[in-house]
């Protein structure tokens, strides 16, 4: 049975310890960096913001992980099945440099190196992105975001969840599905207008102590179905997730919690994982009910001995069916998605 919390708290005891793990709908937890009981290089904290038009998607990172800090962007063209990613790398920000806040109400963050300037900031009725991301890939173009994002009056998934074999390493997120952005998109010299109802994503906000080799599941989308906003989250793989998961459907503004789902990625004659074959996924209480096809695998592998991350997000299209906690049923077509596996060491 998942806990959902419901009593407004400080995340953390004084023995670094959660108060209360579980998932709740809104910020009841107060992330209290003063009682984290770790090391500053074992911190996490990150904000990722995704979204997608049936044509394209674009994603922006500003996270500090303790001694190194990534900063990235990317442009994937779900048209024509390609994208392009650049990251500048940091050392020892140690929580100190980019303005990552404690709340996911606080959207600013910024960064400004050589190459890169990105801010995420809040405004009135809103949030913004702004990006200039000089000699991207490499490739002697700029590619630049002037981004406004709407909030929706929505219900979000937040989960406070420890690590069995250390107690005080926490995984403490939020997923806000269902945003809405509208503004300018320019990759090189083509010229991306984002017009309302088109463009819909999501935030990823991160805050915790992780142990060093771990890997997740993820998956995300967000849209319209019925004239009515619609959206999912779907997570498992890491941390002890015996008190809740991360797991729901969006739809009129409410959650609509999942017990454990699984991605079943398909494999070759040679026993490997075939993440561009058709991918089933379902949750193990009978509710979800669907089929992944892929369009494209943005797949990335740093290897720096100490330091490993081998990803895999793959972008394409959703189609099944999910029961609501009302018993509606809501069948769903080709709604454009990512679903991702990740391991990383660090």
């Amino acid at each position: 049975m998942e806990h959902e919390v419901t009593k407004k708290q400080k995340l953390l005891n004084e023995k670094g310890l959660i108060s209360e793990s579980g998932w709740a709908r809104s910020e009841v937890w107060e992330y209290n960096r003063e009682n984290i009981k770790a090391p500053w290089f074992r911190k996490k904290e990150w904000d990722y913001y995704l979204f997608n038009t049936d044509d394209f998607a674009v994603a922006f990172t500003i996270s500090d992980l303790g001694y190194i800090s990534l900063l990235s962007a990317s442009f994937i063209n779900l048209k024509e099945g390609w994208e392009e990613t650049d990251s500048e790398l940091g050392v020892f920000p140690m929580g100190k440099r980019y303005g990552l806040g404690t709340s996911t109400k606080d959207a600013g963050a910024f960064c400004h190196t050589k190459r890169l300037d990105m801010a995420f900031s809040n405004v009135e009725d809103g949030r913004t992105i702004s990006l200039e991301f000089r000699n991207f890939a490499k490739k002697g173009i700029s590619f630049n975001a002037e981004l406004f994002i709407k909030e929706p009056e929505m219900e979000a998934v937040y989960i406070a969840t420890p690590w069995k074999e250390k107690p005080t390493a926490f995984y403490y997120n939020c997923k806000r599905n269902c945003l809405e952005a509208t503004g300018v998109i320019k990759y090189g010299d083509k010229v991306y207008e984002i017009k309302p109802k088109t463009c819909f994503g999501v935030l990823d906000w991160g805050r915790g102590v992780w142990t060093y080799d771990n890997t997740w599941f993820w998956g995300t989308g967000s849209g319209m179905l019925d004239g009515d906003l619609f959206g999912f989250n779907l997570g498992y793989g890491f941390s002890d997730r015996s008190s809740a998961s991360e797991n729901g459907f969006y739809f009129k503004g409410k959650i609509h919690k999942l017990e454990d789902v699984i991605f079943d990625i398909p494999k070759d004659p040679n026993g490997k994982k075939d993440y561009m074959s058709p991918w089933r996924v379902y949750s193990k209480d009978g509710r979800l009910d669907a089929t992944f096809k892929p369009i494209l695998d943005r797949a990335a592998c740093l290897d720096f001995k100490v330091i490993i991350s081998d990803q895999h997000q793959v972008f394409g299209k959703l189609s099944g069916k999910v029961t609501m906690d009302d018993g509606e049923v809501k069948e769903f077509k080709d709604f454009v998605c990512a679903l991702e596996e990740v391991r990383n060491k660090y």
